[in-house]
């Protein structure tokens, strides 16, 4: 986990039918306004992490997926802007926002913002092992972090752009490369894995945000399934088949935030 996880996912999008009318970004909460129908072109934008920036894959990450996946049920032309990093924390993120002019713009013009970050807060360390006590004073800072995130996309999107929030299948190794280390090293992972998934979660409801539960999305509704094939040789990043299922599962939360 020396570099958890890279790359910020922005994502930008709408559908036409969707232009001149407000939609829900969740169940309880009111979505993005639209810009004007003449608008030909839409921006999916990605924050995060390696995970949204496509570390150790050799394949195409799934926020320019999704703005692929999202161009075909559209009929619009959707682009990416992938500003995600390599080993990036909540820290960094919120400091590309407030001070890197390329992402600022970046994120002016989205529609859509996929933001995937946390893991690299509690990347797995030598000092504190498993003991699982030792990665939760970090989590309030992710909690306080992501939602000064959330927030900082509002300001620079003046037509209230979709955030999505994705969370992870495991904040460390997964599948058989996690049993690989133990019992103690799963369960582990998994506890420190639920701790930040439930921030990001909690966040994503507070903010009025979309949430794309990817340890579903990898594991299964029950979280019970082996999530191996598709993970990369490193068994901490998503390879191909993984990317693809991201961008599943994330076009499908946009689509319905978005009522399309």
């Amino acid at each position: 986990m020396v570099e958890r996880r890279l790359a910020c996912a922005l994502a930008g999008l709408v559908a036409v039918s969707l232009l001149a009318t407000a939609c829900s970004t969740t169940s309880s909460t009111a979505g993005p306004t639209r810009t004007s129908a003449a608008t030909t072109q839409w921006w999916v934008v990605a924050l995060g992490d390696s995970v949204p920036h496509g570390t150790a894959c050799n394949c195409t990450p799934y926020p320019q997926l999704t703005a692929t996946d999202l161009s075909a049920s559209t009929k619009k032309k959707i682009l990416a802007e992938n500003d995600a990093v390599g080993g990036a924390t909540t820290s960094t993120v919120l400091k590309q926002l407030t001070s890197d002019d390329s992402v600022i713009g970046n994120v002016r013009k989205a529609h859509v913002v996929e933001i995937e970050i946390g893991a690299n807060d509690v990347g797995y360390s030598s000092t504190c092992t498993t003991n699982v006590a030792c990665y939760e004073p970090e989590i309030p800072t992710i909690e306080k972090n992501l939602g000064s995130i959330v927030g900082r996309v509002h300001e620079l999107t003046a037509h209230k752009a979709l955030v999505v929030l994705l969370d992870y299948w495991s904040v460390w190794l997964g599948g058989r490369y996690a049993k690989a280390k133990g019992e103690a090293y799963v369960n582990a992972a998994e506890a420190v894995t639920d701790e930040v998934n439930t921030v990001i979660k909690s966040t994503a409801k507070k903010t009025g945000s979309s949430y794309v539960d990817l340890r579903a999305a990898f594991k299964g509704p029950n979280y019970s399934y082996d999530e191996t094939h598709y993970l990369a040789s490193d068994g901490d990043h998503p390879n191909a088949a993984g990317h693809k299922q991201i961008a599943a599962a994330a076009e499908t939360v946009i689509e319905k935030a978005l009522h399309i």
